[in-house]
């Protein structure tokens, strides 16, 4: 089949967003339904081209998130229980079986990547893209390419290209984008990457009234990693996972450089164990690491984070005296995707999160708040986790697949990741 080209696709969500899709009186009507007609307040003093986009952005927010404010906002964990492991021993013993497992899905064309890549360098001391961060000591290593490079060793491996969807967000798109056409896509076939980006959602006040950032634009943030699959149906790139006959997901976050995708061994275990998901997870440093860690909640798999272990279930112990909730979860997840689909049917549930959110007042000036002023509204892939019926935690070495990227310096920083990555033999 012909495939759009990433410059088509790119291009696709920028002319919808120019072409104007509400009139002022629609959209009056639209926002009367939620209580938000505060959002034309400046409309009149607004250029056409404002006025657009601004229109624009009414007809693409999901206001239909303000009604959690009406929900009780703490999200109350049920009876947690431990969830067994597949752990490293019990791997090395069939990894042949396993890897060769993963192998034939994969040149079947039944596994596709998602790279989550939407943030921001900002704690890198970066304004660009944090996929676009420099790691290289003596020649130029971005994280976009470590990334390619070890979705390449799988290619290399299986003799097969595996589509790449890389989600980006309303901040960085067009440089992420760019940024690949600039590198050639790094030795990878640009027919096999699409971009998408991800859905964004209001932020309110405490009353539940949403702010404008801008007198022309909506406050709005991203809505949380568990909003990957939604934002890919509303992209229409569903379509192409049925196309071509794309069965799992591999779902992976842009700031571990050490990570394995579309690792066969893990593709492998998940197969042969007959479950919706898998999750790669590491053995903690010790038991007041801030990971979450996976369990069982009310019998269906899913992550309890590291403020809501108790002491009770930090001192529980396995039948073998090792901690029972000792695997921490490191954002590489393997979905089942006609099972993503199942769940889709039922509504996700949304996290009401307390945030600084910048905004124009009513007299039209920029107000940066020191302290918490209003929510936002993220749902988060945990809970698309817990939907499911069953989940393997696949225990991967922590010094060969975990080097997250989170600050310039310290702990999981540019630093860290450099050591692990020339404990690794890869030059920088």
């Amino acid at each position: 089949m012909t495939l759009p080209t990433a410059d088509t696709k790119s291009n696709t969500m920028e002319r919808k967003a120019s072409e104007k899709r509400l009139t002022k009186v629609e959209a009056e009507k639209l926002l009367a339904q939620y209580g938000q007609e505060h959002l034309l307040r400046f409309f009149e003093e607004l250029t056409s081209q404002e006025q657009d986009q601004l229109l624009n952005q009414i007809a693409d927010t999901d206001f239909s998130v303000l009604k959690q404010l009406h929900k009780d906002a703490l999200q109350k964990k049920g009876r947690i229980s431990p969830i067994r492991a597949m752990e490293l021993p019990e791997i090395q013993e069939i990894k042949e079986e396993l890897t060769a497992l993963g192998l034939e899905a994969i040149r079947q064309n039944k596994v596709g990547a998602v790279l989550l890549a939407g943030g921001m360098g900002t704690r890198l001391g970066s304004d660009d893209p944090k996929g676009m961060c420099d790691i290289g000591i003596t020649r130029p290593v971005y994280i976009f390419q470590r990334l390619i490079r070890n979705l390449l060793d799988v290619v290399d491996l299986s003799g097969a290209w595996i589509h790449l969807f890389v989600m980006t967000s309303d901040k960085n798109h067009k440089a992420t984008v760019n940024f690949f056409q600039e590198k050639n896509y790094f030795n990878y076939p640009e027919e096999y990457i699409h971009f998408f980006q991800q859905e964004m959602a209001p932020a309110s006040d405490y009353d539940g009234k949403v702010y404008l950032e801008a007198k022309h634009k909506i406050a709005t943030s991203p809505n949380g990693n568990g909003g990957w699959f939604s934002s890919m149906k509303r992209a229409g790139l569903v379509k192409l996972l049925h196309q071509e006959g794309i069965e799992w997901l591999n779902v992976f976050a842009v700031d571990n450089v050490l990570q394995r995708i579309a690792d066969p061994c893990f593709i492998g275990a998940v197969l042969r164990q007959n479950c919706k998901v898998g999750a790669k997870v590491v053995r903690k440093n010790d038991p007041d690491e801030k990971v979450g860690v996976m369990c069982l909640e009310d019998g269906h798999p899913s992550i309890v984070e590291y403020y809501e272990l108790t002491r009770q279930l930090r001192d529980t112990r396995d039948e073998k005296g090792d901690p029972a909730y000792n695997f921490g979860v490191i954002l590489n997840y393997l979905f089942h995707e006609p099972s993503l689909e199942q769940i889709w049917d039922r509504e996700l549930p949304l996290h009401v999160v307390e945030k600084k959110i910048p905004y124009v007042n009513e007299e039209g000036e920029q107000i940066r708040p020191k302290e918490p002023n209003g929510y936002k509204f993220e749902s988060l892939i945990l809970d698309m986790i817990h939907m499911m019926d069953t989940c393997l935690p696949f225990e991967v070495e922590r010094n060969r697949e975990f080097a997250p990227i989170k600050n310039k310096t310290g702990v999981d920083s540019i630093e860290s990741a450099r050591r692990l990555l020339q404990e690794n033999g890869i030059p920088l």
